[in-house]
């Protein structure tokens, strides 16, 4: 089976899957803009060869660096990068090589243009925010007039919270007209709740083989307002059944199949008319591919499991062979910026958390808007541990 890994250095610890689809018997070939040199041992280690390429963006570069492993490896069974930028150009390098384990060109726009996901939502009965696609000022008023203020706005087509807005009065509509972008943008009802997401790796069948939840703040508000980002993977006895149907739905209405997923909902803290009761899941958007940093990692440490070995073994024979582990935790990530300060050094973290602590470093500065430019991550065994840990690093 050959198996090639688009951009397998980025996120760093991605050289994983690469190491668990070798194990596995799979003849892993990476493509990246990266120097050779620069890749860590680990990834050299699991690449059966690299193809360097100056441009990504450069769709032609990627094309002929898969046409060269297809004429020296012969047929290519998977192509994907697990990231959500190179999403689109994956699917067309698999409908263009007839690689037909993954999503096509013609469903890509189903799982990047949030527009299309609220229509599909909608199709299926899954509880979601009402929207609109920008178009005129008229129209955009008409929109709160229906479901009122706040309003989000976003990119039609984007990752996290980049160019997203809370729009809470006339002015602030206004001033979004005033200067309207020009790209593609969607209006959104506000919902007032937390974010959680359901996680999972898929079979052929769209079954899940792992599943997960994970507790997020709002990501446009750690941007926006320069917070510390704080979050939490859950124990799996902890995930509530009304959250893994939705989930299990949603893939299934998308039509996805042998994918790592992220799928992100609210848990509704207010009760709002055609969405649910408080306590109840409405949907936000789909991400198929992992959550984003070193997310599946806290996935490892909460579950007493490897995702890597079941993605791998999902490729390789479509079924989960690591058994559930009985031994389960919460695992938090909580992150430092330079902007803040904070009443604990970093010596006082490692003295009472050194033996919980299951990774720590400073973050590339790629991340540091978002996701803090030094992170700690422990495992713990209760709630109340997990947030007294991410109130004694960041408070």
């Amino acid at each position: 089976m050959n198996f090639i890994f688009i951009s397998p250095h980025f996120p760093r610890t991605y050289w994983q899957f690469c190491d668990r689809l070798k194990r596995n018997g799979v003849n892993v070939l990476g493509i990246a803009d990266a120097p050779y040199e620069s890749l860590e041992e680990p990834l050299k280690a699991a690449l059966t060869e690299y193809y360097r390429v100056d441009n990504m963006e450069d769709y032609d570069q990627m094309y002929r660096a898969v046409a060269f492993f297809a004429f020296k490896y012969g047929k290519i069974d998977w192509i994907e990068s697990l990231n959500e930028y190179w999403l689109g150009q994956d699917a067309r390098l698999r409908t263009d090589f007839n690689v037909t384990t993954g999503i096509q060109s013609d469903r890509i726009d189903f799982i990047k243009e949030k527009s299309m996901m609220k229509k599909i939502y909608q199709d299926a009965g899954i509880p979601t925010a009402r929207q609109h696609k920008v178009t005129t000022r008229e129209a955009g008023r008409a929109f709160v007039e229906k479901v009122g203020y706040p309003v989000i706005v976003k990119p039609d087509i984007g990752v996290g919270a980049n160019d997203t807005w809370k729009l809470e009065k006339d002015m602030d509509l206004e001033n979004f007209y005033d200067n309207l972008p020009d790209v593609p943008y969607v209006m959104e009802e506000f919902i007032i709740g937390d974010i959680v997401s359901y996680d999972a790796i898929l079979d052929s069948k769209c079954e899940p083989l792992f599943e997960n939840m994970t507790e997020w703040p709002p990501i446009m508000d750690i941007v926006v307002k320069d917070l510390n980002l704080k979050y939490y993977t859950c124990p799996a006895y902890v995930i509530p059944d009304s959250l893994r149907e939705l989930g299990r739905r949603t893939v299934k209405a998308f039509g996805v199949d042998r994918r790592f997923v992220h799928l992100e909902f609210f848990r509704l803290a207010k009760a709002r008319k055609g969405l649910g009761e408080v306590g109840d899941f409405a949907a936000l958007e789909v991400n198929m591919r992992p959550a984003g940093g070193y997310t599946p990692d806290m996935m490892n440490f909460a579950h007493s499991t490897d995702v890597y070995q079941i993605y791998a073994d999902m490729v390789a024979f479509d079924e989960r062979r690591l058994p559930e582990s009985p031994d389960q935790y919460y695992c938090a990530y909580a992150g430092r910026k330079d902007s803040h300060t904070y009443t604990h050094t970093h010596e006082e973290i490692m003295a009472r958390y050194g033996a919980e602590m299951m990774m720590q470093e400073e973050m590339p500065p790629l991340n540091w808007p978002q996701m803090g430019r030094v992170m700690y991550t422990a495992r713990l065994r209760t709630l109340k541990e997990t947030q007294e840990f991410i109130q004694f690093v960041q408070g």
